[in-house]
């Protein structure tokens, strides 16, 4: 019991330390939402590609693997383990590593939009 609150303990310290990050640089910066994405997105693939990425997620589970620097830490993890396989497998591993996340981000968001009516937003 003590090990599985430690678990969750560990990942939201991490997990919050990555969106307190982002956070910080959405109020003091004037970096765009979007390249704040691409840039945690590119961090979790560098990271993974020296190697560092893989301690942080056996450290905290979901705390690193479900801020958007975990989908770049998945992308170059299939990506070098399809390296293995040649050229191709490079190139089409970290797609194949990511498919079950992104089609179910698909499938939901289409089942969404089924559900509800969209909105614009108000100024």
């Amino acid at each position: 019991m003590i090990d599985l609150l430690l678990d969750f303990v560990k990942a939201f310290v991490v997990g919050g330390a990555i969106c307190t990050i982002a956070q910080l640089l959405i109020n003091y910066t004037k970096i765009t939402s979007g390249k704040i994405l691409v840039y945690f997105l590119l961090a979790g693939i560098f990271l993974q590609a020296v190697g560092v990425y893989q301690y942080i997620v056996d450290f905290a589970g979901a705390g690193a693997t479900v801020p958007i620097s975990g989908f770049g830490y998945l992308l170059a993890e299939g990506a070098i383990k399809g390296a293995k396989n040649g050229l191709f497998g490079a190139f089409t591993g970290g797609l194949v590593s990511a498919s079950a996340g992104v089609t179910a981000a698909i499938v939901f968001g289409y089942i969404n939009a089924l559900i509800f009516k969209s909105k614009s937003k108000k100024n």
